[in-house]
């Protein structure tokens, strides 16, 4: 076995943290009583700060295995924590786990595990807890989302998916010890295991609560650096600190309140009253007042936002509809304008700061350099107008005619219904009629994932640096393909990516099917977006990655 250049160092660093993406069923939650609540946060109480952020609305799930959306992420990563983690400078650091070992071939991965880990509620932490927790990942009747795209590199998935959950080569040779076997070479599984949908949950509380387990401060047992101690749907969850953490001492919060607003009116309201200390949904007609304030922060996010076309639902079948409604769409404008410089126009699916191959390389330049330039034309709307006139009349609707009405859906939350109108009013130049459908956020995501809808809006935040943790979801097999998009030579690329220990066969590969993807328009790129928040210039401590995470376990005033 060679030894990994990652081991528990004498001084730890205060920033260890759990990069993640994010979403489940409808959510019903009750609260401990305020005795309870009282008792629990005396508990916990070490002088420490007392923090109220705002990240999103009530999430659909704060369960890992069945998060698919970035605020319940968020909440997550607070409360759990992986093997491997991400530190304040997004380098992979020691989590649950101090050291792991490579064998030689590259197959079999071996993780030490830490002295004396515990459960929050203060029972023993073991390797058995992650062999439960990625065997329930992995097993069809938990339908986790994100179930393929982190385990089929795992030697018996397959096997696992169809419902023999004890085929995955998971296992713990002992208490400390987490030995996973994969079916083929992976270069980027020290990425995989920091994803929030790879922390561990306990299994006598899962079994006994069901999937209700997740809802109830008394059954939301974690692993990280706070604990739950109430939850109030479509008010606030609350969070104290861990003392049974195996960093505690390096925490400083005291209580970490999410407050659950969708309303960003609301929310800047309540920042302004100081009742909230931090806000995501800013509301974009502050902007332009807030943009020089020390408490306005712009910070890059490497991700995508698009519009996904439900490639099983007409018209959407046919592959020129999608390339011309695609094409007839201002991107820039959409950015420079509509957004006021918040984001950068998408002129590939696979935005800036992913890295390829060589030291430092980016992935976009490369496929730019491969294709002789990019997929739109970002600086020449007028052109790919008129390709999109050209491609909807060989489609069979020439100006629009006999084209159907078409709905797109959409929750209302920072620029979406601003370029839900822009995109109905772009569509209108092809002569098509587009309504909009605007939902809650809670309704929205288990909607988008069912596939009841025919355009909608999407999204994606890296989980780890590389292309194919985007690429993978249009993969036939990934639970969040929400366009059911499918075609088996994409999927054949991004299988043989995904198994080959070659880093420029793995690149190649991810190249070859970004390119059929978007010939075939399986999605419709829109910006390259990043995060804009407001926080109070007294909080210390607290950072963002550019995953889309804050994080706040460490702060001070």
């Amino acid at each position: 076995m060679k030894k990994t250049a990652i081991v528990l160092a004498a001084v730890l660093v205060s920033g260890l943290v759990l990069s993640a993406c994010g979403g489940s069923t409808g959510k019903t939650g009750t609260t401990q009583s305020s005795t309870e609540k009282t008792e629990a946060a005396a508990n916990t109480s070490t002088g420490g700060l007392d923090l109220a952020v705002q990240i999103g609305s009530d999430p659909e799930t704060i369960d890992p295995a069945l998060s698919t959306a970035i605020d319940a992420s968020n909440i997550i990563m607070h409360a759990f924590e992986t093997l491997m983690i991400f530190d304040e400078n997004n380098k992979i650091v020691p989590g649950q786990a101090e050291s792991y070992d490579v064998s030689d071939d590259g197959l079999t991965y071996t993780f030490h595990l830490r002295d004396g880990l515990k459960w929050s509620d203060g029972s023993d932490f073991t390797a058995e807890d992650f062999v439960y927790s990625w065997k329930r990942m992995a097993d069809p009747a938990t339908a986790a989302p994100y179930a393929a795209d982190m385990l089929s590199v795992v030697k018996g998935y397959d096997e696992a998916a169809a419902g023999n959950v004890d085929a995955l080569a998971v296992s713990a040779p002992d208490a400390k010890t987490f030995v996973v076997e994969l079916s083929g070479p992976c270069v980027y599984f020290d990425k995989i295991v920091t994803h929030a949908s790879m922390a561990p949950v306990k299994k006598d509380v899962v079994e006994a609560k069901g999937d209700q387990w997740s809802l109830t401060p008394d059954s939301y047992i974690s692993n990280g650096p706070l604990k739950m101690i109430e939850w109030v749907p479509g008010s606030h969850i609350t969070f104290a600190k861990n003392e049974n953490y195996w960093n505690a001492d390096k925490v400083t919060l005291n209580t970490l309140k999410f407050v659950l607003m969708e309303d960003p009116n609301a929310s800047y309201s309540a920042y302004r009253t100081g009742e909230i200390q931090m806000i995501r949904d800013v509301p974009t007609e502050e902007i332009p007042g807030l943009r020089d304030s020390a408490e306005f922060h712009l910070e890059p996010r490497m991700a995508t936002s698009y519009t996904i076309f439900n490639t099983q639902k007409e018209p959407f079948t046919n592959v020129k509809v999608r390339r011309a409604l695609s094409l007839a769409i201002d991107r820039s404008y959409i950015a420079d304008t509509l957004m006021m410089g918040t984001a950068l126009p998408a002129a590939n699916f696979v935005g800036p700061g992913i890295s390829d191959e060589k030291e430092g390389s980016s992935f976009e330049e490369v496929s730019r350099t491969n294709n002789g330039g990019d997929y739109f034309s970002v600086d020449n709307y007028a052109a790919d107008l008129e390709k999109a006139k050209a491609l909807l009349t060989e489609a069979g609707y020439p100006n629009g005619e006999g084209f159907p009405a078409i709905e797109y859906m959409t929750n209302d939350a920072g620029y979406n219904k601003a370029i839900a109108e822009y995109l109905q009013s772009a569509w209108s130049e092809l002569g098509i009629r587009m309504d909009i459908k605007i939902v809650e956020w809670s309704t929205f995501t288990p909607t988008r994932r069912a596939g009841d809808f025919q355009i909608c809006r999407g999204g994606w935040v890296y989980d780890y640096d590389d292309p194919s943790n985007m690429l993978n979801l249009f993969s036939t097999e990934s639970g969040n393909n929400d366009g059911k998009y499918s075609n088996a030579e994409v999927d054949k690329l991004l299988t043989e990516a995904r198994i080959t220990a070659d880093k420029t066969e793995h690149f190649d590969k991810l190249h070859k099917a970004e390119k059929i993807m978007m010939e075939d328009a399986a999605v419709s790129p829109l910006v390259y977006s990043s995060d804009y928040y407001l926080q109070k210039p007294e909080i210390k401590g607290t950072w963002h990655s550019p995953y889309g995470y804050w994080f706040f376990m460490y702060a001070t005033e």
